[in-house]
């Protein structure tokens, strides 16, 4: 899982306080976070079934 801070510098918009952009931005990073462990259940899933990435020959 990467948690990086983002250098990125977006202007506050007119009638949004800094407060609601920072909750904003942190909506986006956990958004990101919920994608990507989803990713990883359903791989670790398909390695389990032996359907996916990596198919179970041997038996």
């Amino acid at each position: 899982m990467d948690v990086s801070s983002s250098s990125q510098q977006t202007p506050v918009e007119s009638g949004g306080t800094p407060l609601e952009k920072a909750v904003d931005v942190q909506e986006k990073q956990v958004e990101k976070i919920i994608e990507s462990a989803t990713e990883q259940s359903k791989q670790t899933n398909a390695q389990k079934t032996g359907i996916g990435n990596s198919l179970n020959l041997i038996g």
